[in-house]
């Protein structure tokens, strides 16, 4: 379900960009930020996955 609402945010997005009446490089300008942006969430959430991990290894008599 989460995998779903990511790939149609993601169409959605280029697709509002695809339609959008402005100069090519206004275009290109919000694709990459949009792009940026898609790769910095998913940087972020693997960094917090493993730092949650590394918690859980490096004390296991904590929980």
């Amino acid at each position: 379900m989460a995998w779903g609402g990511f790939v149609l945010a993601i169409l959605a997005q280029y697709i509002g960009l695809y339609t959008l009446e402005e100069p090519f490089y206004v275009k290109g300008y919000y694709a990459i930020a949009g792009a940026f942006l898609i790769v910095s969430c998913l940087v972020l959430q693997k960094t917090i996955r493993d730092n949650e991990e590394d918690a859980v290894y490096l004390n296991p008599t904590e929980e």
